[in-house]
C-alpha cells in the first residue's frame, strides 16, 4: 500500500504543483485580499479534493465512465463558474481595484474564501479526472475502497502545502506593492486565465453534443 501512495503522490504533486484554476483563484485572493483569504480559499481546494478522493473511491469515477454526460455536464458548469469569475476580474481591470471574489464583510470572508475554493475544486473536470485515475491506479494495486479513500487525506495535504506555499508568496509585501502598482495588468491577467480555462471547458462540453 505504501508504495502504491508514494506512486500515486508523485503525480498528484505534479498536476497540484502546474498552474491551471486553482492557482489562480490563490493567487488573486493573495495579491488582491492578503495571506489569510488565500489560505482559507487553499483550506477550501484541500477540502475540495478530499471531497472528490472519498467520492471517486465510492463509485464517482464509475460514474463518469458509465454516463459520459455527467463529465459534460461538469464542463460546462466548471467553465461558466471560471468565466464569472474572468468577468468579475475583467470588471476590476476596467476600475483598476483589486478583485474581490469573496464578501468585503469580515465576519463572513472566512467563509465565503473557504466555500470559493471547494467550488473552483469541485466544478474542475479536471480533478473529477484526476481523481478517478487515483481511484483506477490504486484499485488497480490491489487496495480496498477504505485504503483508497484512505489516501483523500494525503492527496489534500499535500494540496494544502503546494497552494499554501503559493498563498504565502503571493501575499508577501514585494508582492503585494508591485500588484498594486501594476494591478490593472495584474487582474486583467487574471480574467483572461480565467476566461482561457472557462471557454476551454465549455467548448469541449458543448462539442461532446456533437
Amino acid at each position: 500500500m505504501l508504495e502504491a501512495y508514494l506512486l500515486t503522490l508523485l503525480g498528484v504533486v505534479a498536476a497540484q504543483a502546474s498552474p491551471g484554476p486553482n492557482l489562480m483563484a490563490v493567487a488573486s485572493a493573495g495579491l488582491g485580499q492578503g495571506r489569510r483569504p488565500a489560505l482559507l480559499v487553499t483550506l477550501g481546494i484541500s477540502t475540495g479534493m478530499l471531497i472528490w478522493a472519498v467520492g471517486v473511491s465510492y463509485g464517482l469515477g464509475t460514474l463518469f465512465t458509465t454516463y459520459p454526460l455527467s463529465l459534460v455536464a461538469l464542463k460546462l458548469v466548471g467553465g461558466s463558474y471560471l468565466l464569472w469569475l474572468a468577468f468579475r476580474a475583467f470588471k476590476s481591470a476596467l476600475a483598476n481595484t483589486p478583485t474581490r471574489i469573496v464578501s468585503d464583510d469580515r465576519t463572513q470572508s472566512g467563509i465565503a474564501s473557504w466555500k470559493h475554493g471547494v467550488l473552483v475544486v469541485l466544478t474542475n473536470p479536471k480533478a473529477a479526472l484526476m481523481w478517478s485515475a487515483v481511484a483506477v491506479f490504486l484499485f488497480g494495486a490491489g487496495l480496498n475502497t477504505w485504503q483508497v479513500a484512505l489516501f483523500g487525506p494525503v492527496g489534500a495535504t499535500s494540496g494544502f502545502i503546494i497552494y499554501g506555499s503559493y498563498s504565502i508568496l503571493f501575499s508577501t509585501g514585494t508582492a503585494i506593492k508591485l500588484y498594486k502598482r501594476f494591478s490593472r495588468w495584474f487582474e486583467a491577467a487574471f480574467s483572461a486565465s480565467f476566461a482561457l480555462l472557462g471557454g476551454k471547458l465549455l467548448f469541449d462540453g458543448v462539442r461532446a453534443f456533437r
